[in-house]
Formats: structure tokens, C-alpha cells, sequence
């Protein structure tokens, strides 16, 4: 298949690694940035339990930006240094910014109201107390500064799979590829071999649907807003976890409990692990192709 640039044009002046070292080189940017933190965030006691899952705030805000944070700082300076390309080539394009990520925010707000609204109407969530964390300032505060710490992590992530992995992948090998491979990609970063099939499928769709917003609108400015509302309001809007994690900050919108049976509630993996999202995220795909290919319709003469 013929090489593509999926964002701006791919002027790369340094060196190119060979197509097949891509997915291992993304693997090894994410070893290299979160591996040395994990012993570091274990001595200073911000893990806890027998997974090392971040231990209270601080905890959850050094995992969020710690390791991400230097996962950004590691593509940037691979993509500026060896590759010698614009950031626009991995799809930090202008115009985009803010405007254009707070868009993604509003949409990963309402597409995650739509997933948990609709594991709720299914019967698989009961309504708690409403709002409870405006009961106190340093809860809403902690909500605040969490904003900003998956804000980072999910951008982080969006850079590396959807810009780098992405870009990289469709020079060599074409668009349909590239999305194939740095999908399976992500997929494997997040495996959890005791988490069930249905999450797994669920993780590749995250994937598939944030490269088809990508390509659609030909930046990633919008997508790492989506990510980071996904996120975000999932594990502070609910107090339901996200990808198997607890925020213990009460809810900033309603207290939901799981009722149901894990199929359909995501189970300890969070609302993401269920079939409700598995139809929100397939929906998301279809619209983001069905708009690429009006939008392409209407632009032909």
C-alpha cells in the first residue's frame, strides 16, 4: 500500500526508523518513561495494593503526570531531534489549540453521560447521593487538579498512538495499516490478563475510534480533549472506576453503585469494560467515517 501523510505534509530531514521498528520503539518510549518511576512512586509510598495502584490524590496525580508527562517530553524530543520533522507532521496542527481541544472535551463529556446513562437505564446502576462532592471544597479542588493530571496523561497517550504511531506507520505502510497496527499497539500497552475478553475489545475500540477522529479531522488537537474528558469524567463524575482504577474522590455529578452483571456495567474495570460502550464507541466510529466521506463528497467538483 503506498505511504500516506495523515496530518501535515512529512518534510523529516533526520532518520526514519524502519516501519517494522515502530510499534516496538512506542513500546520502548513507554517502558523507558514509566519504568523507573514505578520503583521511585513505591518508595515514597504512592502505590498501594498488590497491583501498585496509586495510593490517595497524590498518588493518582503522580501517575498521571509523572511518567506521561516524560512520555510527551520523549516523543516531542525523538520527533524534534532524530526524526527532525514539524509538530504539525504528528498532528499538532494549525489552527487547532485550545479552541479545538476544549470541543474534544465537551464531546468525551457527553459520549461518557451517554455510556453511563445508558448501563443505568439498562438497570446495571442505582442512583446515590447527588453531587457529593460539593459538600466540600478540597473535594472539589482534588476534581479540579485531576482534570488537569488526566489532561496530561491522556495527551501524552493521543501524542504517542495517534500522532507518532500513527504518522510513522502510514508513511511507510498507508493509513489502514497504521491504524491497524498502532491500535494493537495501545491495545497491548493496556492488556490486563485477568481482565475479560470484552475489555480487551473494548480497549481496541477506544483505539479505532480516536484514530478515525484523528483522520477526520486531520489534527489530534481534538481527540486528547475527548480522551482526557473520557477519562476524567469517568473516574471523578461517578465514583465508578476507570480501567480497573479508583479515584476515591466522591462524585462530582451522582453517586452510581454497580448493580448489574459485568457484561453490562464493565465490572471492577469500570463502565469502559461494558457492552453499552462497546455500542457508544462502535456509533462514534461509524459517524466519524460517515462524516469524513460526506465532507469528501461535498469538496469534489
Amino acid at each position: 500500500m503506498a505511504s500516506q501523510a495523515v496530518y501535515a505534509s512529512d518534510p523529516a530531514k533526520g532518520w526514519r526508523p524502519w516501519g517494522v521498528l515502530v510499534p516496538f520503539l512506542g513500546i520502548f518510549f513507554v517502558v523507558l518513561t514509566g519504568g523507573p518511576l514505578e520503583y521511585l512512586f513505591a518508595d515514597l509510598h504512592l502505590l498501594e495494593g498488590p497491583h501498585d495502584d496509586p495510593a490517595g490524590l497524590l498518588g493518582f496525580v503522580a501517575f498521571l503526570v509523572g511518567p506521561f508527562g516524560l512520555l510527551a517530553l520523549a516523543t516531542f524530543a525523538w520527533v524534534r531531534f532524530v526524526e527532525r520533522r514539524p509538530f504539525s507532521t504528528i498532528g499538532l496542527t494549525s489552527p487547532g489549540g485550545a479552541a479545538t481541544f476544549a470541543g474534544g472535551l465537551l464531546t468525551g463529556a457527553l459520549m461518557m453521560c451517554a455510556t453511563v446513562g445508558g448501563i443505568w437505564l439498562s438497570g446495571g446502576l442505582t442512583v446515590g447521593a447527588i453531587a457529593p462532592a460539593f459538600a466540600s471544597a478540597a473535594s472539589i479542588g482534588g476534581i479540579a487538579l485531576l482534570l488537569a493530571a488526566f489532561a496530561i496523561q491522556s495527551s501524552a497517550e493521543e501524542i504517542l498512538f495517534r500522532g507518532w504511531m500513527l504518522s510513522a506507520l502510514a508513511t511507510k505502510f498507508g493509513t489502514i495499516a497504521a491504524v491497524i497496527v498502532s491500535s494493537a499497539v495501545f491495545t497491548l500497552l493496556h492488556f490486563d490478563r485477568h481482565a475479560p475478553l470484552l475489555v480487551l475489545f473494548n480497549t481496541y475500540l477506544f483505539a479505532l475510534f480516536a484514530c478515525s477522529w484523528s483522520l477526520r479531522t486531520g489534527n489530534i488537537w481534538g481527540v486528547m480533549g475527548w480522551h482526557s474528558a473520557w477519562n476524567w469524567l469517568l473516574g471523578t463524575g461517578f465514583e465508578l472506576r476507570i480501567t480497573g482504577l479508583d479515584t476515591h474522590m466522591p462524585a462530582l455529578l451522582v453517586k452510581l453503585t454497580q448493580t448489574g452483571p459485568g457484561w453490562l456495567t464493565g465490572g471492577a474495570d469500570g463502565s469502559e469494560g461494558g457492552v453499552i460502550c462497546t455500542v457508544v464507541l462502535c456509533a462514534g466510529i461509524a459517524w466519524n467515517f460517515w462524516w469524513k466521506r460526506a465532507a469528501a463528497r461535498l469538496s469534489t467538483p
